[in-house]
Parts: structure tokens; sequence; C-alpha cells
């Protein structure tokens, strides 16, 4: 029970910026058909994918979860890390432009500009100093190797 409560209790962050803020920014809650919904679901289930592999690497390879509270004990590399170092985040952006086309709403493209933008801030400040001190001269030789938002297409890094 103590390894599933951990999980679930990592999940309060995304659930925040996925659901609870999206719905507070929308304008529409029920939204007509409309052209974009089909592409916006696509995107969505798409980051859904992306978030779920990146959850499960940090579970099983990392030994640990998402949550910044409760991080990997284990510097995950492989998997999608391999190509770009920030694939849930990439996740979490698809899951909200997707939900942007699926209600039509500028807000919540704004939203995820935003999110974005703070996670940028908040990966060059304080992430990556930390993982510089907590994995050593191992991150450090990843960082150089894989870059962190536009992902290389043949793998960087094996584990």
């Amino acid at each position: 029970m103590g390894v599933l409560f951990r999980h679930l209790k990592s999940l309060v962050l995304p659930l925040v910026v996925l659901v609870a803020i999206p719905w507070l920014l929308l304008e529409n809650r029920e939204p007509e058909p409309h052209l974009l919904m089909i592409p916006g679901a696509v995107v969505l289930l798409f980051g859904l994918f992306l978030m779920g592999s990146t959850i499960s690497l940090f579970a099983h390879r990392g030994e640990g979860t998402l949550a910044p509270w409760d991080p990997p004990q284990k510097l995950v590399k492989g998997g999608l890390y391999a190509y770009v170092r920030n694939p849930m985040i990439w996740g979490v952006l698809a899951v909200l432009i997707g939900e942007a086309l699926i209600f039509p709403s500028l807000r919540i493209a704004a939203w995820a500009g935003f999110f974005f933008i703070l996670n940028t801030i908040y990966f060059i400040y304080i992430e990556e100093p930390g993982l510089e001190k907590r994995f050593g001269e191992d991150y450090i030789e990843y960082k150089r190797k894989v870059p962190r938002w536009l992902p290389k297409f043949t793998a960087r890094e094996k584990e």
C-alpha cells in the first residue's frame, strides 16, 4: 500500500496542471463538435502516452516518482530520456495543446505557453543544478549529449 500511495500522491501536480487549471480557464465547458476535436484528441492521447512512459521509467528504472518531493533515486537516461532530457514536459504540453484544440481555448493555449516558459526557467536554474549535485559527472555527461527540448531521433544515451 505504501508504494501505491507514494505514486498516487505524486499525481497531484499533473492533476492540477492538466485538469484543475484548464477547467478554471475554460470559457465554454461544453464545446460544440468542430474540426479540431479529433486532432486535439490525438494530440492529447499522444501526450498521455508520453507521460505514462516517462512515469513508468521513473518508477521502474529511477526508483522514484515524477514529483519533485519524491524524485527518482537513480538517473534515468534510457527510453525516451535517451532522445530528450524532458520528455515528460513534452507529454504535458501535448495534453494541454490537445485540450486547447478540443475546447477551442486560447486561455488553455496561453497556459501551455506559460507552463513551458516556467518549466524552462525551473530546469535551468533549479532542477539541472540539483541533478548535477545529486548525480555528478554522470548527469553532466548526459546533459552534454542529450538536448533539453528538441529531441535527437538517434538515441544519444543508453542505459
